[in-house]
Formats: structure tokens, C-alpha cells, sequence
């Protein structure tokens, strides 16, 4: 079965960020393919909407973690579908936080994130580079943190994993950039997420200069950008999205 769209990976895009950037690209035109390692009925939701819309959208499910496994499942996709398919986009959004004091954090705490938000988009932008290169085409966005800009008490990990995040997009998007990849970032803010229902939502909005939490369909709507045509003069640039907090 040829896929005669161009193909993007979306990881993490069973909620929030992920899925609203899923079903962004899918608007724009991409085959999106729906990555999931646990949420599946969240991944099944995304695709089903894409189909709604009059997009297209295949599942792909794998641990961003098992580099193996990972290029495995894309390696098979794009087998069953036609090895020259065209695959033009990838979005590193999938990512954990697991927060507490330094002082505190066990070893495996520690780890575990940085397996997955630093290893994970490792993995999968050395495959897709691989894949790239041969087309001389390509966009890639990392989705980095306003933590790994300004650093936040209680998140040394997820902090330095998303501040190494943006050292990566800087260093790719130099190696990849004279074979026509584009290697960008964007760090959301205080986006209305699962991941900010425990945050003092009145106390935090008054630090905000326009006042709110950021939407995810925000933050895909400047990824739409990143991976489009209109942004081709772009690479190795981190583009933050976060209402003024931190002026970049």
C-alpha cells in the first residue's frame, strides 16, 4: 500500500500537545503517523479524529526508550507501506516528568527521565536523519520546556533533559542543514495540560504578561510553522511559546 502523502511521526500524541499537533499536521496535509507507547484509546481517539477531519493517520505503537524497538516498528511501517515513501516530519513531543528536591531524588527518578526526554528523541532523530538524508529533505521540532530555559525548583531532571533537548536541535541542525534538514525547537510555557492541573493556576497567571495558560493548540500551530515551507530559512532555533514569562 503506497502512502502518496508525506509522512510525519508524532510521538506522544495520544493527549494534549502531541494530539493537537497530530491533528494540526494531518490538516495540513501530512500522513500522520499516531505514535503511543501506553495510551491507546488516547491513540485511537487522535487517529480517529484525523479521519474525521478528512485527514490520514496510522497507529504506531513502541517505547521511545528501546532504540531497537523503536526503529523496528518505523522500519516495518514503512516496509508494509513502500520503502520510498516520503517521510518529511518529526515531532519529539513524547516526554515524562517525575518532579522533587535534588537532594531527595533517587537515582532511578533521575533516570527515568532522562531515558525517556533525552535518549528517546536521541533515537528516533538518528533514525529519521538516516532516512532524511537520502531524500535531502526533512523538518524535525523538539519539544523542549520553558524549564530547560530558565530551570524550576523540584524538576532537576525534566530540566536538564529539556535544556539538553535544545543543545541537540542546535548541534543536528548544524551536522543535517547542508543536506536540507531543518532542526528546530519550541518551548511551551504554562500550557493547559494534564501536566499543570496541580499548579496554582491564579498565582502563576499573574506572572504571565498576557495574562493565561497557552493552549497545545497553540504550541501546534507554531510547530505546523516550523514544519512548513514558510519557516525554510529556520534551523537550530528554539522558539518559545509561553505568553511573555520568558522573553527569548
Amino acid at each position: 500500500m503506497k502512502q502518496n502523502k508525506s509522512i510525519a511521526l508524532v510521538t506522544g500524541a495520544s493527549s494534549g500537545i502531541g494530539q493537537a499537533t497530530a491533528l494540526r499536521l494531518a490538516q495540513d496535509g501530512f500522513h500522520v503517523l499516531v505514535h503511543f507507547h501506553q495510551n491507546e484509546a488516547g491513540g485511537a481517539e487522535t487517529a480517529k479524529r484525523i479521519e474525521a477531519g478528512g485527514g490520514s493517520s496510522a497507529l504506531i505503537r513502541f517505547d521511545v526508550r528501546e532504540s531497537a524497538a523503536a526503529e523496528q516498528a518505523l522500519d516495518d511501517y514503512f516496509k508494509q507501506v513502500d520503502p520510498e515513501s516520503r517521510f518529511e516530519v518529526l515531532v519529539n513531543n513524547a516526554g515524562i516528568h517525575s518532579d522533587g528536591l535534588a537532594g531527595m531524588m533517587s537515582d532511578k527518578v533521575f533516570e527515568s527521565v532522562i531515558e525517556s526526554n533525552i535518549n528517546g528523541p536521541f533515537y528516533l532523530m538518528r533514525w529519521s536523519v538516516r532516512r532524511m538524508i537520502r531524500q535531502r529533505s526533512g523538518s524535525i521540532v523538539n519539544v523542549s520546556s520553558l524549564a530547560g530555559q530558565t530551570g524550576n525548583p523540584g524538576q532537576i531532571n525534566y530540566a536538564a533533559s529539556k535544556a539538553a533537548l535544545i543543545a541537540m536541535t542546535k548541534t543536528l541542525a548544524m551536522e543535517v542543514g547542508p543536506r536540507g534538514i531543518r532542526v528546530n525547537a519550541v518551548a511551551p510555557g504554562f500550557i493547559d495540560t494534564a501536566m499543570v492541573t496541580k499548579i496554582p493556576k491564579e498565582q502563576v497567571v499573574e506572572r504571565i504578561p498576557l495574562r493565561r495558560f497557552g493552549t497545545s493548540e497553540e504550541v501546534a500551530n507554531v510547530i505546523s510553522f516550523l514544519c512548513s515551507s514558510q519557516s525554510s530559512y529556520i534551523t537550530g532555533h528554539t522558539l518559545s511559546v509561553n505568553g511573555g514569562l520568558f522573553p527569548s
